[in-house]
């Protein structure tokens, strides 16, 4: 828990410190604090005025002093810094990145944590056992050439088919700028090819695969979804998901001879996604285990007060769905490589460390090629928001994995076949994570946010948290949860964390929808190709 100076009025003072050795503490007062205030219990006047967000030295730091924040050092003093000034990115040098040898290696053996049991939601099951919180057609294209003709069929799917069809949520087109134009056998090209693969096949789809194909693509139909990748769907919706099964691969080819003129190929559309809709709309949600919720959890556009308020119940929240038995990835890799130490020492084997750290040597080889370093990763509005470099980022990002075992590992567009928590390596990227999280099978997002982001995803609800009442208060029809109230002091990190778990399970089941899904703010989906263009 952070530890608190409370004013003994709102608008007095507040600041937060998370750790007892830390040197410096963060103002949470809207709109900062200016110069000559007296911080409450302290002793303390500023010099200088403190945005919100942004740390104030509680002690002198001479040169060269770490400066601590979540009892790690963030930074080194680049010249004398006095007490209560403003400590920002500009004063600090940034630690060399923690090397990824002699690390702890699943060190931390925690007593298991108690099952939670009796929680529910209604949901979609599929053929292949996974379950879906959303009943949706996607349709999946090879490459970015069909994109107009697509986007075109599904305006009209959606005007003339969908209302046939009330049980069917809505109608995706999986667009992305893969397909052709690349070096398709590159070794690295088998990131986005079983990226788009496993996102087909995430299970608010219902196992209904559609494909929309030019022709003469290097991402050939088969070759994205080849034989056995898929399962056979007859008439009655039942499928033979053995792997001796023959597949029928449903492919709408924009080149074939026999279209004649655009709507040709717009009636072709419209004419197979009627079939899958039909099937789609015969499903019906029944109640099953909280279990079977994959969550992926992400942040963005962070501020001082993620690593406070957001991610913290985030983690609470993390675990408690592992305590009821469902599976939840946390990813980025950029902003959680300066914890590496501690999420090796979290696997439950050497064998799941030793996976975290080859993602990691690969993404630092992969940074390395491009002449850059983790901390190209902070942004301006991070900087803005408070967060001086890459290491403070990476210290409030991490604990959105909560407490448990790190159990799994994935690699990019790697599809998810455990329970537990996982460790799914991605860029930081919240649009990149969030489709390759998709492609491991997530069915319900949770996103942190502190400067503000209406982003959102077309294929599963996201659940947004804000880090700031201000924020909060601001964008109201955007935020689904505020943790601000932890900060104010009116709300605790486990009753957020609560909040949130109730709240995943009424979204999960329909009786709730995010804002994002009621505004419709849909993010395109972006693949992530480290193999060459040609």
């Amino acid at each position: 828990m952070p530890e608190t100076v409370a004013p003994p009025q709102a608008i007095a003072p507040l600041t937060i410190r998370m750790h007892a050795a830390d040197n410096v503490a963060i103002v949470a007062n809207d709109g900062g604090l200016p110069p000559g205030t007296a911080l409450p219990g302290s002793g303390l006047v500023l010099r200088e005025r403190v945005p919100q967000g942004h740390k104030v030295a509680l002690v002198d730091l001479p040169r060269g002093t770490p400066v601590l924040r979540y009892g790690i050092p963030i930074g080194h003093a680049l010249d004398d810094i006095p007490a209560g000034s403003w400590v920002h990115e500009r004063l600090l040098q940034m630690p060399e990145a923690r090397g990824l040898e002699n690390l702890p290696m699943a060190t931390v053996k925690p007593e298991p944590l108690p099952p939670l049991e009796g929680y529910t939601f209604e949901g979609y099951r599929n053929p292949d056992g996974s379950v879906g919180t959303r009943n949706i057609l996607a349709i999946t294209q090879t490459v970015q050439c069909v994109a107009g003709v697509t986007d075109f069929a599904v305006q009209r799917i959606k005007a003339e088919l969908l209302p046939r069809f009330p049980n069917v949520d809505d109608v995706v087109a999986l667009e992305h700028g893969y397909g052709c134009g690349v070096a398709i056998d590159a070794p690295d090209a088998v990131i986005p090819i079983r990226t788009l693969r496993h996102i087909s096949l995430n299970p608010n789809f219902g196992g209904e695969v559609m494909v929309v194909s030019l022709g003469c693509e290097k991402l050939q139909p088969e070759r994205l979804l080849p034989p056995g990748s898929i399962p056979l769907v007859d008439e009655r919706n039942v499928a033979d998901v053995g792997t001796s099964a023959e597949t029928r691969l449903d492919v709408v080819c924009l080149q074939d001879d026999a279209h004649v003129g655009f709507m040709s190929m717009v009636d072709a559309i419209l004419r197979q996604a009627e079939e899958h809709l039909e099937r789609l709309n015969a499903r019906r949600r029944v109640t099953v285990p909280a279990s079977e919720l994959v969550v992926g959890v992400q942040c963005g556009g962070s501020d001082a007060f993620s690593g406070v308020t957001a991610n913290p119940a985030v983690g609470f929240c993390t675990d408690l769905l592992v305590r009821a038995g469902a599976s939840v990835m946390f990813s980025e890799t950029t902003e959680v490589r300066d914890g590496i130490a501690q999420l090796t020492a979290r696997a439950t084997t050497p064998e799941v460390a030793q996976a975290m750290v080859r993602e990691m040597a690969w993404y630092d080889d992969y940074l390395k090629r491009g002449s850059v370093d983790r901390s190209a990763n902070t942004t301006p509005g991070n900087k803005k928001g408070g967060l001086s470099n890459i290491v403070e980022k990476a210290m409030g990002s991490i604990v959105k994995s909560g407490s448990a075992p790190i159990s799994n590992v994935l690699s990019p567009g790697e599809k998810l076949r455990h329970k537990g928590l996982t460790y799914a390596a991605t860029p930081a990227s919240d649009f990149i994570c969030g489709t390759l999280q998709l492609a491991a099978g997530m069915n319900l997002h949770v996103f942190t946010t502190g400067r503000g982001t209406p982003y959102g995803l077309a294929a599963v609800p996201v659940i947004k948290v804000a880090t700031r009442s201000d924020l909060a208060r601001r964008w109201h029809d955007l935020m689904d949860i505020n943790a601000g109230t932890i900060a104010d002091g009116t709300a605790s990190i486990e009753d957020v964390g609560w909040e949130l778990f109730r709240l995943m399970l009424d979204v999960a089941s329909g009786r709730k929808q995010t804002w994002a899904e009621q505004w419709k703010l849909h993010n395109q989906l972006v693949l992530f190709n480290p193999a060459p263009v040609t």
